[in-house]
Order: C-alpha cells, then structure tokens, then sequence
C-alpha cells in the first residue's frame, strides 16, 4: 500500500502464530503442541498427501499410467508453486476482481501458448527445453520417488518455501550431472541479474516513481498490468512448461496435448479460486505489491528477463531464482532509500530467508535426482574425486 506522500509502505506482517514470526514466543517446550496444532490444521492436506502417495506406490512400475500420474501431481504443485512468482502480483493487484475473471485470462494464454509450441514443433510444448541435452528422451520407465517428486514440492509449497521446480522436477530425469550443472548456471546468473537490475531499477528510478504512484491509479494503469502480466505469464510458460511436460512424451498427439491443456487450464482455476497458494505469502509480504502501478514495473522488468534468457538458449532454468533476486533487489532498493518502512537489515532478512529456502528446495532436489538415476548419482559422486563413487 502507499502512504498519502506516495512513500511505500510494507504489508502487514505474517500470521503471528507461527514460531518464525518476530513477535512469537517460541521454545522446544513448544514444539510438541505446534506439531499436533499443524496436523490438526493441515489434516485435509495430510490426508490427500497421503492418498497421493499411495497412488504413486500402486502406479509407478506401469509406465504408460505412471507418467500421466506425475503428470497431473506435477501441474498441480507447478502451478501452485512456480507460477505465484508470475502470477502472484496480478492475483494480488486484482484482489477485488471475481476470481472467474482472472483465471479466464490467464488460463487462457496458457492454452494459447503452449497450443503454439505444440502445433509450431510438431507436438513439442516445451518450446524445445526439452530437447536440451540430456531431457531430450521420453521416460519409459519410472521409479517411485521420480512419479513422487511433486508431492515433495507441494509439501515445500505447503511450508511457503519458493523452491525451484525446474530443480526438483527436472534433475529427476537428468541423464547427467552436467546437464544439470548447465541448468544450475543458468539459473545463479539469472538471479545475479535480477538482484542488479532491480537495486538499479528502483535507485535510479524510485524518486520518479514516488511522485507518480501516488492517489489514486489511473484506468490506464490496470490495462497495461494486465497487457504486461499476460506476457510474462506467456513468456514463463516458455521457459516452465518442461517442468510439467517432463512426463510426458515429447511429441504429444491430439488427445494427449488436450489432456495436458485441459488439466493445467483446470488447475489455475483452483489457484484463483483460492487466491494463490502459500507461496503468495512470499509476494504479499513485500511492499507494495497490491497497488497496481508497482505491480505492473515488476511483471515488466521480469519479463524482459526471462525473454532474455529465452532467447539466449534453450537450456532450461529456474525461473523461481530469477524470481526471489527480482524481489529481494527490489525489496533492499527500497529500504536503502528509506521509503518502505522497513530498515536494511529487515529487506536482508527477507531476502536471505527467500534464499535460503530456495537452497533447501535446490538440496531436495539433488537428494531426489542422486537416488532415482543411476547415473547422475554415478557421475556426481566421481565430482568429489576419485574412489567416492562406488
């Protein structure tokens, strides 16, 4: 929100319930009561988690019900985790809009987009990011904890950690460690980059901005958000739709690319109904977020990121840490100046909590990769020297 001055003022804060909360009084004495408070408040989650997972157990050896499996599990933890980091600011901006409304738009530039990758490539809806060295071959067969990953990310998710799906989904199927190390590359410069343009951005041009973001938005300004979040969002599909398509074959026929469509399309319309997932949490606890000006300049300066990197070459990446970098530049930009109502050492927290977390997701994902292939394991392990690997 912003002050009459136009001066941006921070969100309010976190549920203060929860032990990280600065203003919580927490200890082990603690523990054990918040663990049966989170079971007893999570229970539904915990339940369908479970049934997710003995779903995964009774389908994972028969390849042709398996992929489709990770497939829909997938959809659903990309898009209520991956896709907050796009959409997050639009959902939070249009708070006032029907929830309808939004999910029709942006669902369908999604059908629009990947209907374009599939008839352009000859069933391809990656935009070719799976035709990468070392994800360019179709799975056939999987093991368990490959068809499980998703739900390790919706447990993340759960938790409101902004973990990298391109990690945890992809490095399941890497055929080597160097693919990986590629796409690992990728993604550090692309939050190295995110985290420069955005400290420059909102230094350089903060001051003008606070004289324009103030009163009340102009009609023009909800058009070109919308205009600028529907071409991030397609520009993300671009770079993230491998995360999910990664099951499937890499030349879908009709049917397949409909019930690929269709079940993605399906599922952004529960994020919207829910107003986001957990991750939103991670957006709305930056200044500023639901005024619609300061939204729109951060899906812009996103967007000519990711197209960037689109262009620069087909290898994927974690859109999660181009992500967190845009954010926490931004965040420590405006703290620096003085006008979010938080000091330096507030916007570092946030920035290193968001860090950390993505690092967590990073681990989890390398844990998953080294214990379902084989030869990633083999190839990671000869990294440390020779002798480790066994």
């Amino acid at each position: 929100m912003e002050a009459a001055d136009g001066q941006e003022q921070p969100l309010s804060a976190a549920d203060p319930t929860l032990p990280d909360h600065p203003q919580a009084s927490f200890g082990l004495a603690d523990l054990p009561n918040y663990f049966i408070e989170f079971i007893l408040r999570e229970r539904t989650f915990l339940a369908l988690l479970g049934v997710g997972f003995f779903v995964v157990g009774a389908t994972y050896q028969d390849a042709a019900i398996a992929r489709w499996v990770g497939f829909f599990f997938a959809s659903y933890a990309a898009v209520g985790n991956d896709s907050i980091q796009t959409i997050g600011t639009f959902i939070a901006s249009n708070e006032k809009k029907p929830w309808w409304m939004l999910w029709l738009f942006i669902g369908g530039i999604f059908v629009a987009t990947v209907a374009w990758s599939w008839v352009d490539t000859g069933g391809d809806v990656s935009f070719g990011r799976l035709t990468a060295k070392g994800f360019e071959e179709t799975p056939m067969s999987f093991s368990f904890l490959q068809v499980a990953a998703p739900l390790f990310l919706l447990i993340l998710t759960r938790l409101r950690m902004p973990v990298s799906t391109t990690f945890l989904l992809l490095t399941s199927f890497a055929a080597s460690a160097s693919s990986v190390g590629s796409v690992m590359t990728k993604s550090l410069s692309g939050y190295f980059l995110a985290f420069g343009l955005a400290i420059a951005v909102w230094s350089i041009l903060g001051k003008a901005m606070d004289r324009w973001f103030t009163g009340e938005a102009h009609a023009g300004w909800r058009v070109a958000q919308w205009i600028t979040s529907g071409a991030l969002w397609s520009v993300w599909i671009q770079q993230d739709a491998a995360n999910i398509a990664v099951y499937l074959p890499r030349s879908m026929d009709t049917v397949q690319f409909s019930v690929f469509a269709g079940v993605v399309f399906l599922g952004l319309g529960l994020l919207f109904y829910m107003r986001g997932e957990r991750v939103q949490e991670i957006v709305n606890e930056k200044s500023s977020v639901v005024d619609v000006r300061p939204a729109t300049i951060i899906d812009l300066v996103y967007a000519v990121i990711l197209y960037y990197f689109k262009v620069k070459s087909k290898i994927p990446m974690s859109t999660t840490w181009v992500f967190i970098g845009l954010l926490g530049g931004r965040e420590l930009a405006l703290a620096l100046r003085g006008v979010s109502g938080r000091g330096w050492r507030v916007a570092a927290g946030l920035l290193i909590k968001d860090v950390v977390f993505a690092l967590i997701g990073l681990l989890v994902s390398v844990v998953l990769a080294a214990a379902v292939n084989e030869p990633f394991r083999q190839e990671l392990l000869g990294l440390f020297g020779p002798g480790v690997a066994p």
